[in-house]
């Protein structure tokens, strides 16, 4: 499969400071997003350290498929891929080193960031995530969420304390439930997806989610064959909307034609 890929990041409206960080890297085919968050500088150097140290890891780990000096952190799952292994390995080196790094600095203490990341190998993505950061699939004319949110109100929805409606106005909407550098350990989800030709994968930070619709989403990804020009204007529509938080948005449009590119977009006209 062939891609294009393009990321953005805006401090919003209301934020004096960017805690988000990303990374779109198509020589390793790894996309990253990460929602910092402690206050001060320490949100966006925990998010920072978290797109390094995994892209960093991946890097080294597949230049040495995964072994010799460069092992599996945690060990290596055999329900999932090399590349599923390879990301959730960096993850969890990042959560140690960002909780080794926020316990020897009091200024960094309680420090964390979220994580979406995904991996391209071939025709197949894994997909791995902790936190309130989000990963959807493009496909058709339909969008689907691939990731489910690590908070409160997530959990509430689940057990049929809330409506997503009623989730919207909470006052703990904001709150996870895990994140990278909370403790010295953490659990990982991973996944892997199938890709088909046309797809167009969104990873994101909650500073869209909360100011966009999964729709409006939908919509504006599909309107514009160029992913960087769809970034821009989904943060635009974001910081129209309010701009709350920080915002930060990678795209992957994947095809084995370009040709597919303008007939995905004549889908929604």
């Amino acid at each position: 499969m062939k891609f294009l890929s393009a990321g953005k990041s805006d401090k919003g409206v209301s934020r004096q400071n960017n805690e988000d960080n990303f990374c779109v890297d198509d020589d390793l085919r790894l996309f990253i997003v990460a929602d910092g968050m402690g206050g001060a500088a320490a949100g966006e150097v925990a998010s920072r350290m978290a797109v390094e140290i995994i892209r960093d890891h991946v890097k080294r780990s597949s230049a040495l498929g995964g072994a010799g000096n460069e092992p599996f952190v945690g060990g290596y799952d055999k329900r999932f891929s090399g590349a599923s292994n390879r990301i959730a390995s960096g993850i969890r080196l990042a959560n140690q080193a960002i909780y080794e790094a926020s316990q020897s600095n009091v200024k960094w203490r309680g420090m964390g960031t979220t994580v979406a990341a995904a991996l391209l190998d071939g025709s197949k993505m894994s997909i791995a995530h902790a936190g309130d950061s989000r990963i959807y699939l493009i496909r058709a004319s339909s969008i689907v969420q691939l990731t489910d949110d690590h908070s409160i109100v997530s959990e509430q929805i689940k057990s049929g304390l809330l409506t997503k409606e009623e989730a919207e106005g909470s006052e703990v909407r904001n709150i996870i439930t895990r994140a990278l550098g909370t403790t010295l350990s953490m659990d990982i989800d991973l996944d892997e997806i199938d890709l088909m030709d046309g797809d167009r994968v969104v990873l994101c930070s909650d500073g869209l989610t909360t100011m966009v619709s999964d729709n409006v989403i939908l919509s504006t990804v599909a309107a514009s064959d160029e992913p960087g020009s769809a970034c821009g204007a989904l943060i635009d529509i974001a910081n129209k909307n309010g701009g709350k938080d920080n915002i930060t948005v990678a795209l992957v449009y994947v095809f084995k034609d370009r040709t597919f590119l303008r007939k995905f977009k004549n889908l929604f006209r």
